[in-house]
């Protein structure tokens, strides 16, 4: 995948569990909760239809504010590739101000982890870079270090 530097932001971390399980996190509202928003933020709510065109939708506490984000699925490739956007919500309807579309992709990396590459794509290079003072890195790797110390105990 080729990135744009002016409206993508990307890293990419070799993590020390399987795919399989950062998928099954990944795509579990069950899961969610449990990692997605760095704490003491938290995911109060998780609706999944796993399918390309289904929801993805997720209710957030960010000091004590309720946040909802309403999106759907636009590549579905089990252990490999999870592609959401809130462009849209279920049924293509689209939004008026979608901030991103999130592509997470996995490979083994050839020890029993997983090579993990997350990558938020945005409209503008404006967006872009709000979403990367508001703490894109800091952020996302925060939920990165959730999610595996989160899937150490399954």
């Amino acid at each position: 995948m080729e990135l744009d530097p002016t409206t993508d932001l990307s890293f990419t971390r070799t993590l020390p569990i399987p795919p399989a399980l950062v998928w099954d996190c990944w795509t579990s509202p069950v899961h969610i909760p449990r990692f997605f928003v760095p704490r003491p933020h938290r995911v109060t709510a998780c609706d999944i239809d796993l399918r390309v065109g289904g929801r993805f939708n997720t209710v957030f506490e960010v000091e004590g504010n309720e946040m909802r984000n309403e999106g759907v699925y636009l590549e579905v490739i089990p252990n490999r590739r999870l592609v959401f956007t809130d462009a849209y919500t279920e049924g293509w309807k689209p939004k008026p101000e979608p901030f991103m579309t999130a592509i997470l992709d996995l490979s083994e990396d050839g020890q029993g982890g997983t090579i993990y590459t997350a990558t938020a794509r945005h409209r503008t290079s404006e967006l872009c870079e709000n979403h990367k003072q508001m703490g894109f890195y800091e952020g996302w790797g925060i939920v990165v270090d959730q999610l595996v110390e989160y899937a150490q105990t399954l």
